[in-house]
């Protein structure tokens, strides 16, 4: 019996331990990403300006829906950085190609987040400044 219960155990450790490896991937990002830094910033200010301005519960969720999508792209960025450098250690065209799609990728989900905040805070701050 202590057979059959044991695997079980031992794949129970392994899905918590994925949790701390997960959890040292977002560290790692935020300990040497700057861009991940001024992302995490940003937030922040979003979610701060949200409680402050009493937004509603579906407008924190596209607010918080932004964050996530641009924080998850700064990741992938990482990754594909780190992949990239370990593969083309020395300069090639189609590694920087890479690279720079996976940035425009970022700057992509930030353009959008930009927009979704327009649309969640413009009709806020409007009232406020036109009363």
């Amino acid at each position: 019996m202590n057979d059959l219960r044991q695997p079980h155990q031992s794949e129970w450790a392994k899905f918590i331990a994925g949790f701390g490896h997960a959890f040292k991937g977002l560290w790692y990002a935020l300990r040497t990403q700057r861009n991940a830094r001024v992302h995490i910033s940003i937030a922040i200010l979003a979610i701060l300006m949200g409680v402050v301005l009493h937004i509603s519960a579906v407008e924190f969720a596209m607010v918080f829906m932004a964050i996530t999508g641009v924080f998850i792209a700064e990741m992938f960025n990482t990754v594909f950085e780190l992949c990239i450098d370990l593969a083309s250690p020395d300069f090639h065209p189609l590694a920087k190609i890479a690279k720079d799609v996976a940035a425009g990728a970022v700057l992509l989900s930030a353009m959008l987040s930009v927009v979704i905040g327009l649309f969640v805070f413009g009709p806020h701050l409007w009232v406020l400044l036109h009363p």
